[in-house]
């Protein structure tokens, strides 16, 4: 049965685990296990760190093997794999913070989308799409053009179905 046998302070830096008869140096940074109530119970999952992840791709760049990196560092196999992989396709080590479908409309769209739509403020979610499709080439529908409006606080882009008022009707409807 492994257990911690040494660590250096409460800031456990790196620890030293005995399996068997061998003694193996663990880090902080990937500690596999910990000792609670002379049970080993798995660390929780923590993500690396961009420094961790430098000194990783580093390690790599070097010429050193992913599985002496892994074991060097105490971090699974699968997990360096998947960083140098990430690395190789696009010259990024940063974590990916895309959930949900991606974005249709870019930034400068929805700005234009807002600046359109202040300017005429009759106009529908469906005419501010044609003259997006038309200035841009991007195609998007209705509802994104309303949501997209929504998130900067513009609602109510329907059809008008009314004749709006002029200054002397609103003078006889207050009399």
């Amino acid at each position: 049965m492994a257990r911690i046998v040494r660590h250096n302070d409460e800031s456990v830096r790196e620890g030293y685990i005995k399996n068997g008869g061998k003694e193996v140096k663990l880090f902080t940074s990937a500690l596999k296990a910990l000792q609670c109530n002379n049970r080993i119970v798995m660390a929780q999952k923590k993500h690396l760190d961009v420094f961790l992840r430098g000194r990783i791709i580093g390690r790599l760049e070097c010429g050193r093997t992913q599985l002496e990196v892994s074991e060097e560092l105490g971090i699974t196999q699968s997990v360096i794999s998947r960083l140098w992989q990430r690395f190789q396709d696009d010259g990024n080590v940063s974590r990916c913070y895309s959930t949900g479908h991606p974005r249709v409309t870019a930034p400068n769209e929805d700005r234009y989308l807002a600046v359109t739509a202040k300017r005429n403020k009759r106009s529908t979610a469906s005419d501010l799409s044609r003259q997006l499709s038309l200035a841009t080439g991007t195609t998007v529908s209705r509802q994104t053009v309303y949501r997209c409006l929504g998130h900067i606080g513009l609602y109510a882009r329907r059809p008008v179905r009314c004749v709006p008022l002029t200054a002397n009707h609103c003078r006889l409807r207050l009399i």
